[in-house]
C-alpha cells in the first residue's frame, strides 16, 4: 500500500478556504496583466479566470476528478467575475511599478497554495509520490502559463531562468515529508505554501538563476 493514501481528502472549510486564497491570488494576477495589457472587460474576466482556474481544471483532467472544482463551488467563479468588474477603476490609480511589483507577490502566493494543496489533492487521491509532485507543480504554473500566452507573451516560466516550477517542486517534496510523519493535511499544506512562497521570493530578491 502506498504510505500517503491514508490521507483523506480534506473537503472541509479549512481546504476550501486554501483554493480560495490560491484563487484569488492568481485572479488578481491576471487582473493586473490585463490591465497592463489595456484589455475590455471581456478580456480581463477571461485572462483572470484561466489565470486562476487553467492549472486545477488541467490538473482535475488528469486526475480524472469530476465536478472540477470550479464547478464544484461556481461561487468561487462569481467572486472572479465580481473582481474582474471592481478592480480595473482600482487598479487604474496604480503605478506601473507597483502594478509589477503586486504581480510578483500575487504570483507567489498562488504558486505556493496551488502547488501545494494540489500535491494534497493528488496524495489523498493515491496518486504515487512524484506524480503527486508533479500534479502540485501542474496546478501551480498553468493558471499562469495560459494567462502569458492569452496575453501574447512567452510564458514566464519558459523565459525567466529564476526558479519558478522549481520552489514548487522543492516544496512539494516538503509536503509529503510532513504527511508521512502524520501531519495533519491543512497544517502540511499550509507549511509547504509557505516555504514555496518564502523560496520564490528569496530567489527573486537574491536574483538566483538556474544553470543555461
Amino acid at each position: 500500500m502506498n504510505a500517503f493514501q491514508g490521507v483523506q481528502v480534506n473537503a472541509g472549510a479549512i481546504y476550501t478556504a486554501f483554493e480560495f486564497a490560491a484563487v484569488f491570488a492568481s485572479a488578481i494576477s491576471g487582473l493586473i496583466e490585463a490591465r497592463q495589457r489595456k484589455l475590455d472587460a471581456v478580456g480581463t474576466f477571461v485572462v483572470a479566470f484561466l489565470t486562476a482556474f487553467g492549472g486545477g481544471t488541467l490538473r482535475d483532467v488528469l486526475l480524472d476528478r469530476r465536478p472540477f472544482y470550479w464547478v464544484a463551488h461556481e461561487w468561487m467563479v462569481w467572486a472572479v467575475f465580481a473582481l474582474a468588474l471592481a478592480a480595473p477603476p482600482v487598479l487604474r490609480f496604480g503605478s506601473a511599478l507597483v502594478s509589477a511589483r503586486a504581480l510578483i507577490v500575487f504570483d507567489a502566493i498562488g504558486l505556493g497554495i496551488f502547488s501545494a494543496a494540489g500535491t494534497q489533492l493528488a496524495v489523498a487521491m493515491g496518486m504515487p509520490p512524484f506524480t503527486s509532485v508533479m500534479m502540485g507543480v501542474i496546478t501551480a504554473v498553468c493558471g499562469g502559463l495560459l494567462r502569458d500566452i492569452l496575453c501574447n507573451e512567452i510564458p514566464m516560466i519558459l523565459r525567466d531562468s529564476r526558479p519558478y516550477a522549481t520552489c514548487a517542486f522543492v516544496g512539494n517534496w516538503l509536503l509529503l515529508g510532513l504527511l508521512a510523519l502524520d501531519v495533519a493535511g491543512s497544517a502540511a499544506v499550509a507549511l509547504a505554501a509557505i516555504v514555496i512562497f518564502v523560496l520564490r521570493m528569496l530567489t527573486l530578491r537574491l536574483n538566483v538563476v538556474l544553470p543555461r
